[in-house]
């Protein structure tokens, strides 16, 4: 690469930004070109040519000889002496012979290249100096061009040293010296990228990091040296030769300065354009843009150092500014022409010069800054989606992205989830945290779109995890230190005008007569959290509510409901301190007061009734006990009132009774209600009595424990009802909690049943906020586990049966994976410790079953995992079931996949079969295809150690086996023949088990550890299924081997109970590659004994919802509970712990391997006996959904039926019409579109987040017209957490329940999709005639805009109605206007079809592409680019804009699909958005390259971080281009290039969004991949479309991008 030539005298200028910030990444090599370039600039200023050359130059300016100059910088100035000096000057000779003269110094030189780097220093100086003088400017550009002419100009360097000289020469005496000391060595460099002029209103960010330069630090060589022989630069002496710089706070030498710099910029301009002439490199080009591109932004900055005010008025724009304005806008003009491209005109977008603060008022200026902004709108619109803005989260597909922050309460999370909304940015790319969030203006589209996710977030209860991580603490709750929050989207002010939002609709509900006590309870529980963690500001929050309720709507507050709202939060201690310590104390307190309504309840006796009733009174209590200063502003009537509440206590609590909590009146329990207000720690100490009431008896010690241990456990009573839990006011339910752990968890009694469930209930009715970690309040108050094993016991217990999905419901499950699998680590090794261990498997099982997105096997990510065998394989299936029926969310999950199947396999043996891998997703297949299998090298070792371990079980388990053999062999056999004493004890007992001694062979798996167990298992498994081979080999009859089998396995788990029967059954489908393994599990599963196991359990465990029993729990005794291996020494009680109870994870997974194994009537067969069964599995629901998801297209109708059994049908809110459906005895006909359409309509009315509908805005909807003043529909009752725990919300719930009605329908997913598509394409129109009898619209019903492409055809684009779709109670039943409700049917469809298998993705791809191509007007030959790109601007509308119109089009509404499609598909599944371009080819015209770039060109910024997936969508798209543009292709009409200015400004934007990985910053850069990706397919473009993406190639020589890229520029050296 050419180095620019030093010049002389000033150092170099600093380099660029984006270099500075890298200083250690300069080449070796670079650094000693510099230092070399800096000794040759000081070389040249002593240079035996520079007399002679200036001299000639000064000869022909007309100036005075070089002696008197130097006489007149050496004489020191005089202010008392006037000199008067007549002019006596010779004129100069013709410019004509300038060039002959130079010739002859020339030939006097034989270095001709220095002689040039001096020339080069002479003129710079000269333009520095003359720039003022316009003769002598004109001669000086005389003499460049004909110095030009001889080629003796090397405009590479002379221009960059040029600009440097002028920035030098601009800035002021007194900080000239800092800013030359502070980059000297910086001389002679190139920068590494182009120089930051970026999009900022702010136009000090241009400024130098120089901070006494008022121009921006560019790179470069410096100014030229002054020296003592030629007059200096920055003299103040001669004010037509030099510039008048240096005199501080002179007015008079302001405007003169001001003169000057305008001159010495237009000589500048007219250089710079006869440079541009030549073919300058990019470098230089760039350098030139960064210049011209500063000067225009910092256009008005004034004199430094003055005072702003007298500048400001002495200061005025004049002739000459505006001359160099335009001079530069000539230079940026020419920089960017298409015909030449030096310089993208993507860099103009970017530059922000269109943000200026101070635009001036000059029509050239306004004309480019107009073109910016024309060109900037047209990139942006393919950075979004059709209808972006509908776009919400929907809490029924949870996402996480994995990076870690502070949440609102400090605590650092690992895992944050994505932002709910992203605000869109002037180039498109999507935006959010904190810093952005607090910028949104209030009543903006933005501020209305975030309140529209906020209320959907308060009526569908999202967890408090996705709370934590969306928003920010109020100010008033702030830590100053604490850093910006990057994934928080939601201010206080959204939160509180949301908060006040759905009070308002609460109150409207319950004035209406709606009983809606359930919603007031679950909207307190979450205010309740958002209060406590800051994120309200109670008092400011109060001054909005009043205004809202008693100036906004008024006459709404009837009832005391808010006093309710506030009595709950009124202990919150940022609350207390607020109405302590807040200077506004006494004023809030009186807003308090004033909600109080006198409450006239047509049910006095109803206990929602009492308590409102007496609220208010138990509010000025309160308030009484916090503060004297405000005890005056109280109601006294209130107060007095309280003394009801007193009275009525002293009355039930007389003497020793004990309330019956179980047959209150409604009364009483109104009452006591009231009373957890007030007396709360009284109240909390009677229902603790309740639950000890009964009194406490003695356990009985077992054979296997001394006389002395003794054991009390307390007596059941009923458990407390949860109707009467959830009206206790928050603060008594904390109580409670606290106070039943200390009980249950540090107490010396065990505690009953019905404190466990009391205990849970409390956790359930309040999920935001009592939610508490059991593990950290375990570790809290046992930090030894081992010396209180029976609180760990408890602790899973609870856990595993009763909280499970709590912990997902709150994103605990992954860490508590984590924390359960750090004590199966410490235990696994340990002896005898089975039942803890077991337990905590089983729960790790349950968890790791639970997860529907993808996590980390270990906490810290390295190393190996510390799973056990069992839990690994668990692990992998777990993986396959995620990535195949939700997929991989995030690229650093695609990242992370191999590493974390290495952590797995690294502990594991296993190898999957053919089967079970056929199944598998494609990733995760491709990576344990190779995997080998070693049962072939277990049997070999079994084998060599058969005769050994055969002699030892004979003299072990032989009927008249010494006892005391038994503790020689547990203490002295070596490990390696341990593993197979039960496959010993199985070869001996072959079908004979009375012959093996039971005790001792159970003694001894007793006395092992849990994973010698579990290896036993295993290995015993291997030996089993070969002795049965060899055995077939052998002649013997199936039958036969199978009764052995069986009556071994009996002996093992039901005679004797010396195994773990999940473990077993788990062993054995892992091993369905042997014919027989699966007939085993099938035996015992039918065996008569597994069967009662399940019935008792049935019968001793009351119903599924547990929450619900209202009766007492009986205590299962021990040893039938958990069986003899599990007991021995065992006698801590179980709860819910059950041999059967462990098997709920494994019939699943027994029936995801018969169905992998073609096994369907075994499965029919195990559902049809377990179903009921599976009704207490807590995850029934996720495992109905994703079978049927995982084997999609494999299942029979049959088979499906029979899954659907496994869930409480009269429970899930299925079509009123799918019954018929799925039972349809003609499986090939689809259900009517009507039957779709319900479905959709359901999404829309409890999936998709409601319009906004505030009454205090104005058409907060944007761009959708709403006449209606409600426009959602709430389901009809909210339900409660404990109703929704599987899947965990209710919009999951409908979500998923249409998942799973569409892949029930017996039919294929091409017509599922064929249908749902033809409801997208025809629903306006359908709606719109369907309603427009019924609701007005008031819009797009006599519409003058064009209904075609042209404008004047008759022909049509706007999409006829759809047959077979009734519509006519559609509009009402969703409470939309007809034009709102088709738009978001477009968005339930994609949001459905998203959660739907890749079959039906696939089938998507097909029926858009088919749906496009068949436009008849995209397919007309006849039709001119005018018209076709006419039709495009009106087929791709967003749906809501032609929405107003009544003139939405196919192509519109498809693209919009697959857009709402896209943004709720997890990454991994975009691989496959490219079909729809492959049906979509050939395309041949600017029509269809249009739409091609329209549906893909918005994944591009989501894939910013996923490099090949980003390069394989950009080569689809530019395929396109070389279809339509190729140097062979031929469309359909003639298509200038410049057509597609807006494509190629797209592309150089989003190869700068993907280097920066993010928004576009100043320094960001193309990757060099993708440079030579875009290279690649350039070179079979038309030259004038390839000229375009120039800049976006590899070659240094050519491209901005690629010559500042230290890749290709290494490459080149």
């Amino acid at each position: 690469m050419m180095q620019r030539v030093p010049t002389p005298g000033l150092p170099a200028q600093p380099l660029a930004v984006e270099m500075d910030q890298q200083p250690n990444t300069t080449p070796p090599q670079t650094q000693q070109q510099r230092a070399s370039s800096s000794s040759s600039s000081r070389s040249h200023h002593f240079h035996p040519a520079r007399p002679p050359i200036l001299d000639l130059f000064n000869l022909y300016l007309g100036r005075s000889s070089r002696q008197k100059s130097d006489e007149l910088v050496r004489e020191p100035p005089n202010k008392a002496q006037k000199r008067v000096t007549a002019i006596n000057r010779e004129l100069p000779p013709p410019n004509e012979q300038f060039l002959f003269d130079f010739e002859q110094i020339r030939s006097q030189f034989p270095d001709q290249e220095q002689l040039r780097a001096v020339t080069e220093s002479v003129l710079i100086s000269l333009v520095i100096q003359c720039c003022s003088h316009a003769p002598r400017a004109e001669f000086l550009l005389f003499a460049l061009r004909s110095l030009c002419n001889i080629g003796y100009i090397n405009w590479d360097a002379f221009l960059p040293s040029l600009l440097s000289a002028v920035s030098s020469a601009e800035t002021p005496v007194g900080q000239g010296n800092q800013a030359i000391a502070a980059v000297a060595s910086a001389n002679s460099s190139q920068s590494g990228a182009l120089p930051p002029s970026n999009a900022v209103p702010n136009s000090t960010n241009f400024q130098s990091s120089n901070p006494a330069s008022p121009l921006p630090s560019i790179h470069g060589i410096g100014s030229p040296a002054q020296s003592a022989a030629e007059p200096s630069s920055l003299s103040p002496m001669k004010s037509n030769d030099v510039i008048c710089f240096g005199q501080p706070s002179a007015r008079a030498n302001i405007s003169v300065r001001e003169n000057v710099i305008s001159s010495l910029r237009q000589l500048s301009c007219k250089i710079i354009l006869i440079g541009l002439d030549s073919n300058v490199m990019p470098v230089t080009r760039a350098d030139i843009f960064n210049h011209m591109m500063n000067w225009l932004v910092n256009w008005d900055k004034k004199q430094q150092g003055l005072d702003e005010f007298d500048s400001a008025q002495f200061w005025k724009p004049d002739k000459a500014l505006t001359e160099w304005l335009h001079n530069c806008l000539d230079v940026i003009w020419l920089l960017v022409d298409d015909n030449k491209c030096r310089v993208p005109f993507y860099e103009l977008i970017r530059s922000g010069l269109q943000f200026i603060d101070n635009i001036p008022d000059d029509e050239a200026l306004f004309t480019l800054i107009l073109e910016i902004h024309r060109r900037r709108d047209m990139m942006a619109i393919h950075m979004q989606m059709l209808d972006q803005h509908l776009h919400c989260p929907t809490f029924g597909t949870p996402r996480l992205l994995p990076q870690a922050t502070t949440n609102t309460s400090g605590e650092t999370v690992t895992n944050m989830r994505y932002s709910p909304i992203t605000y869109p940015s002037v180039l498109g790319e999507p935006l959010h945290g904190e810093e952005l969030a607090a910028s949104i203006q209030r009543g903006s589209l933005d501020w209305e779109r975030a309140l529209r996710c906020l209320r959907h977030s308060f009526r569908n209860t999202p967890s408090p995890d996705w709370w934590r991580r969306v928003l920010l603490l109020a100010p008033c709750h702030r830590v100053h230190a604490q850093p910006p929050t990057p994934g928080a989207v939601f201010t206080s002010d959204m939160i509180s005008e949301a908060t006040i939002d759905r009070i308002v609709e609460l109150l409207k509900l319950t004035n209406s007569e709606t009983n809606c006590w359930q919603e007031w309870l679950i909207f307190a529980d979450v205010f309740f959290f958002l209060s406590k963690h800051g994120c309200i500001d109670f008092v400011d929050f109060v001054d909005k509510l009043v205004y809202r309720l008693q100036d906004g709507d008024q006459h709404i507050l009837r009832t005391n409901h808010v006093s309710w709202l506030l009595a709950q939060i009124i202990r919150v201690e940022l609350v207390m301190s607020a109405l302590n310590t807040d200077s506004r104390k006494v004023e809030t307190t009186r807003k308090i007061l004033s909600f109080h309504k006198e409450d006239r309840s047509s049910d006095p006796n109803n206990p929602q009734s009492i308590l409102l009733d007496f609220i208010s009174s138990c509010l000025n209590l309160r308030i009484w006990s916090l503060n004297t200063s405000t005890r005056e502003y109280l109601n006294n009537e209130q107060l007095q009132k309280g003394k009801q509440i007193d009275e009525w206590w002293r009355q039930v609590s007389k003497g020793e009774r004990i309330m019956d909590y179980m047959n209150m009146d409604e009364r009483s329990i109104g009452m006591f209600w009231v009373v957890s207000y007030t007396m709360a720690q009284p109240a909390c100490e009677t229902v603790m009595s309740w639950l000890n009431s009964a009194g406490v008896t003695e356990i009985l010690p077992g054979p296997n424990l001394q006389q002395s241990e003794r054991l009390m456990v307390m007596q059941e009573v009923s458990p407390l009802p949860i109707s009467l839990l959830s009206g206790f006011s928050i603060n008594l339910c904390l109580k409670l909690a606290y106070q039943m752990e200390e009980s249950l968890f540090s107490g010396q009694v065990v505690p009953s049943i019905a404190m466990v469930e009391t205990y849970v209930r409390v956790m359930l009715i309040s999920p935001h906020a009592l939610f508490r970690s059991l593990m950290t309040l375990l570790s809290q108050k046992n930090p030894n586990p081992s010396s209180k094993p029976a609180a760990s016991i408890l602790v899973f217990e609870i856990l595993n049966y009763r909280l499970l999905s709590l912990y997902r419901y709150q994103g605990k499950n992954k860490g508590l994976i984590h924390d359960v699998t750090k004590i199966i680590a410490s235990l696994k090794g340990k002896r005898g410790d089975h039942r803890t261990f077991r337990l905590a498997e089983n729960l790790c099982m349950n968890l790791i079953l639970s997860m529907r997105e993808f996590f980390y096997v270990k906490r810290d990510g390295k190393g190996p995992t510390e799973f056990t065998e069992t839990i690994n394989r668990i692990t992998v299936t777990t993986l396959a079931i995620i990535i195949k029926t939700r997929g991989i969310a995030e690229v650093e999950h695609l990242l992370y996949l191999q590493t974390m199947l290495e952590q797995i396999l690294a502990t594991s043996q296993h190898a999957w079969s053919e089967k079970t891998l056929r199944h598998f997703p494609p990733i995760l297949r491709d990576a344990l295809a190779g995997r080998i299998d070693k049962r072939g090298l277990a049997i070999q070792a079994w084998q060599q150690a058969e005769t050994t371990v055969i002699n030892q079980c004979t003299q072990l388990l032989s009927t008249s086996a010494e006892p005391s053999y038994v503790m020689t062999y547990i203490n002295h056999s070596f490990p390696q023949h341990r593993q197979y004493l039960c496959a010993g004890a199985w070869i001996l007992m072959y079908g004979h088990p009375e012959s093996i001694n039971s005790l001792h062979l159970g003694r001894v798996l007793r006395e092992f550890s849990p994973e010698e167990v579990t290896a036993n298992i295993y290995t015993m498994v291997d030996v089993l299924l070969h002795h049965f081979n060899l055995e077939l080999q052998r002649g013997r009859s199936l039958q036969d081997l199978m009764l052995k089998t069986c009556a071994n396995l009996a002996f093992f788990i039901w005679t004797h109970e010396l195994l773990p029967l999940d473990i077993l059954l788990l062993a054995l489908i892992d091993r369905d590659d042997d014919p027989h393994a699966l007939r085993i599990v099938i035996s015992i599963l039918d065996s008569k004994e597994l069967q009662q196991r399940v019935k008792l359990y049935l019968m001793n465990r009351g119903p599924p919802e547990h929450w619900l029993f209202s009766g007492t729990f009986k205590r299962v005794e021990l040893q039938k509970a958990l069986g003899n291996h599990l007991l021995w020494k065992e006698r801590y009680p179980t709860f819910f712990d059950d041999i059967a109870a462990r098997l709920l994870p494994v019939i699943p997974l027994i029936i995801y391997r018969l169905i992998e194994n073609d096994a369907i009537d075994a499965a029919d067969r195990v559902l049809q006996v377990y179903s009921t069964f599976l009704h207490y599995y807590p995850l029934n629901f996720t495992f109905v959904r994703d079978i049927l998801a995982y084997f999609y297209s494999n299942l029979p109708g049959k088979l499906i039926l029979r899954i659907l059994t496994v869930l409480d049908v009269k429970k899930i809110p299925f079509s009123e019409s799918f019954p018929q459906h799925i039972n349809s005895s003609n499986a090939s006909i689809c259900p009517p579109l009507d039957y779709f359409a319900t479905l959709l309509l359901g999404l829309v009315n409890h999936v998709i987040p409601p319009l906004c509908n505030s009454s205090k805005t104005s058409n907060s909807c944007a761009r959708v017209p709403h006449n209606k003043a409600q426009a959602t529909i709430p389901p009809e009752s909210q339900k409660p957490f404990y109703q929704l725990q599987d899947p965990g919300t209710y919009t999951q719930l409908i979500l998923e329940t249409a998942v799973i009605e569409i892949l029930s329908l017996p039919v294929t997913a091409s017509q599922i999709v064929s249908s749902l598509v033809q409801i997208v394409v025809h629903i306006q129109p359908t709606l719109v005639q369907s309603s427009s009898g019924l609701h007005s619209t008031g819009v797009g019903q006599s519409s003058m805009l064009p209904t075609s492409p042209s404008g004047g055809s008759t022909d049509s684009t706007r999409t006829p109605s759809v047959s077979g779709l009734c519509t006519s109670n559609f509009v009402w039943r969703s409470g939309y206007t007809c034009q709102q409700l088709s738009c978001l049917l477009i968005q339930a469809c994609g949001l459905l079809l998203a959660q739907l298998p890749h079959e039906f993705h696939i089938q998507l791809y097909i029926e858009a592409a088919r749906v496009i191509k068949e436009s008849w007007w995209l397919s007309d030959g006849k039709r001119s680019v005018t018209e076709l790109e006419a039709a495009v601007c009106y087929a791709l509308l967003d749906p809501t804009w032609a929405a107003q119109d009544n003139t939405s089009t196919a192509i519109g509404n498809v693209v919009a699909l697959l857009h709402a499609f896209f943004s709720n598909l997890p990454l991994e599944w975009l691989e496959g958005s490219h079909l729809v371009i492959k049906h979509l080819k050939p395309v041949t015209s600017i029509a269809g390259l249009r739409i091609t770039f329209r549906i893909m060109a918005p994944l591009l910024p989501r894939l910013a971080n996923a490099h090949a997936l980003f390069s394989k969508t950009l080569s689809v798209l530019l395929s396109v281009m070389s279809d339509v543009f190729g140097r062979n292709s031929q469309p359909s009409a003639p298509i200038e290039a410049s057509e597609i200015a807006d494509i190629i400004d797209f592309l150089h934007h989003i190869v700068h969004y993907e280097g920066q990985g993010g928004p576009v910053q100043a320094s960001s850069k193309p990757r060099a991949e993708v440079l030579a990706l875009i290279g690649r397919t350039a070179e079979g473009l038309r030259p004038d479309v390839q000229h375009l993406l120039t800049h976006l190639k590899a070659d240094v020589n050519s491209s901005i991008y690629a010559a500042t890229n230290p890749k290709f520029v290494h490459n080149t050296n």
